[in-house]
C-alpha cells in the first residue's frame, strides 16, 4: 500500500508536506488533491520519474503531461516565450483551472511535450498543490490520478483502488469538486485555440482577450 499522508487544506501540516516533498525530489509519485481532481505528482524535471506517471497510468507517451509550477514567474525557464496573451490570461485566471500551452524550452522533457515541442503549465488555486510545487522549487506533474481512459478520482479512496501499489504516496486532503477538469489553452496559435474546454468557460477566455464570440 502506499504511504497515506492526511492533512488539512485550510491548515497544512509542515511535517506531511516536507514528507510529500521528499518522496517527490527521490523520484517518487504522489497522488494529490487539486481543485478538479487528484493528481498524479512527478518532479517534471525528472525523466525517469516521468516515466513512471507514463507506466503506472498506462498512458501512451505521444501523449504530453501538463505541469504545476507555484508562481506565474516559474514559467519563462519551461517556454520559448510569453504572449501578450499568456499574460493577460495568467493575471486573470491563475491560480485556477486554466492550463496554458506554450512552446517548450529545449530544456523541457519530451516526455513532457509528447515530442511536439509544448508544455501545458498552470497554477493551481488548490493549496496542496501550490504548496507541494513549492516545495519542490519546480514544475510538479499534473496528469490525473486515474488510469488512463478511466473516470478521474475525486477521493483518496478512488485513487487507491485506481491505482494500488504503484505510486508511492497519496495525499488524503478530503473530496475534491471534481465537476469539469482545468479548460487547456493552446497558446502557440493566433487566435488561441481551446483544446478542451472545463471549468474555465470559452466565453471568460474571449472577453478577457477581447476576442468576439
Amino acid at each position: 500500500m502506499p504511504v497515506l499522508l492526511r492533512i488539512d487544506p485550510g491548515k497544512p501540516d509542515e511535517k506531511v508536506l516536507a514528507e510529500a516533498v521528499r518522496i517527490l525530489k527521490e523520484g517518487g509519485v504522489v497522488a494529490y488533491p487539486t481543485e478538479t481532481f487528484y493528481g498524479l505528482g512527478a518532479d517534471a524535471r525528472s525523466e525517469a520519474a516521468v516515466e513512471r506517471i507514463f507506466l503506472i497510468k498506462g498512458r501512451n507517451f505521444r501523449n504530453p503531461v501538463s505541469v504545476i509550477v507555484n508562481n506565474d514567474r516559474e514559467v519563462t525557464p519551461l517556454v520559448e516565450e510569453i504572449p501578450a496573451a499568456g499574460r493577460i490570461l495568467m493575471q486573470k485566471f491563475w491560480p485556477g483551472p486554466l492550463t496554458l500551452v506554450f512552446r517548450a524550452a529545449p530544456s523541457v522533457s519530451p516526455l513532457l511535450t509528447g515530442g511536439a515541442g509544448k508544455i501545458g503549465i498552470r497554477v493551481s488555486s488548490h493549496p496542496i498543490a501550490l504548496l507541494l510545487a513549492e516545495g519542490l522549487s519546480g514544475p510538479l506533474t499534473a496528469t490525473s490520478a486515474n488510469l488512463s481512459g478511466e473516470p478521474e478520482c475525486t477521493t483518496t479512496r478512488g485513487v487507491i483502488r485506481a491505482l494500488g501499489n504503484h505510486v508511492d504516496a497519496v495525499i488524503d486532503g478530503g473530496r475534491t469538486r471534481g465537476g469539469a477538469g482545468s479548460t487547456i489553452l493552446d497558446l502557440t496559435t493566433f487566435p488561441p485555440l481551446i483544446l478542451r474546454e472545463g471549468a474555465v468557460h470559452r466565453a471568460s477566455i474571449l472577453g478577457a482577450l477581447g476576442i468576439p464570440e
